[in-house]
């Protein structure tokens, strides 16, 4: 059956028309779907109960809840969602073949940020990623990356959202795009477009498309200013140059609306010495942006250990003295499997 979850106003008018319902009952739809977050067609009430059924008929919402989650003691929240493909079936062989993603509700004072997936897997294969150890299987819909916004127990306190889960946002940019559409249009969520995060190793195709259809920030995965150490780690590197990246954004403004930011996992003695620092600085000369210093959390067989405090300290002073706002991103659950990929392996080993 086809899901709802994810098309655009005017794709839900075309809907109603379809089941015998007047035009104006799409923005009922899109109100239902995108406002009052109705998990079944039975709670629209004011739509006809012939139209409930013919509706029933032909589509489903496409909501579903979460199969397990882990709270951390510091108040994050990891939650795993099943995609099943064909949900009518609904069989044991269909379940056996589910695949998994995961979202995580990040609660600190004010602000409540939900960090969602866009792919199950990712192909990018950088070499410190947990999900690169999870293979590919498929990119998200729309309806998908949604779910995980609305069908979460905190989703009424969400303050931002940042597209930093399993996969490469731009390597499933249109379903990215829409599901950012439905979230900022005035017919769906109507969040305001700096509320939104999306990230990226790079792809400047994605990239470009991305800056000029979306005022959603966006966050590089920089983690090395140097090509050759660049591509040691992630391969992206090979066919997506950082200086073209770079090149391609330094063609956009970025002292407005929207913000552009990197963020650099720091590794000790690998990408954390002046050598790199001045590197940093002179890749991002005349870039206005920031950037976030990640503390790196090694999963099972790393071969990565995380820079020091002092060091990081450093980095974040020498970079931000130079010109370049810097900070330190605090850590989150670290114990509840913190990394990327760390839940879904848990289960897949449990079954």
């Amino acid at each position: 059956m086809e899901v709802l979850l994810g098309k655009t106003l005017e794709e839900l008018q075309a809907v109603a028309q379809e089941v015998g319902l007047p035009r104006f009952a799409g923005k009922q739809l899109a109100e239902w779907l995108y406002v009052r977050r109705a998990t079944s067609f039975d709670e629209m009430t004011n739509i006809s109960l012939k139209g409930r059924e013919a509706l029933k008929a032909r589509y489903t919402i496409g909501r579903h809840a979460h199969v397990a989650e882990a709270i951390s003691k510091d108040g994050t929240k990891k939650y795993l969602f099943a995609l099943y493909g064909d949900e009518a079936r609904g069989d044991e062989a269909m379940r056996r073949e589910a695949r998994y993603i995961e979202s995580v509700y990040i609660p600190d004072d004010d602000r409540a940020t939900l960090c969602v997936s866009t792919q199950a897997g990712c192909k990018m294969g950088c070499k410190f990623c947990m999900t690169g150890t999870l293979g590919f299987h498929g990119h998200l819909t729309a309806a998908d990356i949604l779910n995980q916004i609305f069908s979460i127990p905190d989703a009424d306190k969400l303050t931002n959202i940042v597209y930093m889960g399993e996969g490469e946002p731009m390597d499933n940019l249109d379903n990215v795009l829409r599901s950012l559409n439905v979230m900022t249009n005035a017919w769906g969520c109507a969040w305001s477009p700096k509320r939104i995060t999306v990230s990226s190793v790079g792809i400047t195709k994605g990239l470009k498309r991305f800056i000029e259809e979306s005022d959603c920030h966006l966050a590089i995965s920089l983690h090395n200013p140097f090509s050759v150490e660049r591509q040691e780690i992630m391969p992206i590197e090979k066919v997506n140059h950082l200086n073209d990246v770079i090149a391609l954004l330094k063609q956009y403004d970025w002292t407005h609306q929207r913000r552009v930011s990197f963020e650099y996992i720091c590794w000790g003695g690998v990408n954390d010495t002046p050598k790199h620092a001045n590197e940093l600085l002179r890749l991002l000369k005349g870039l206005d942006c920031r950037i976030n210093l990640i503390r790196f959390h090694a999963g099972v067989d790393q071969i990565f250990t995380s820079s020091n405090e002092q060091q990081m300290e450093w980095l974040r002073d020498y970079l931000t003295a130079h010109g370049i706002t810097t900070t330190i991103r605090r850590s989150r659950g670290e114990d509840i499997l913190a990394a990327c990929g760390m839940l879904v392996n848990a289960l897949s080993n449990n079954q």
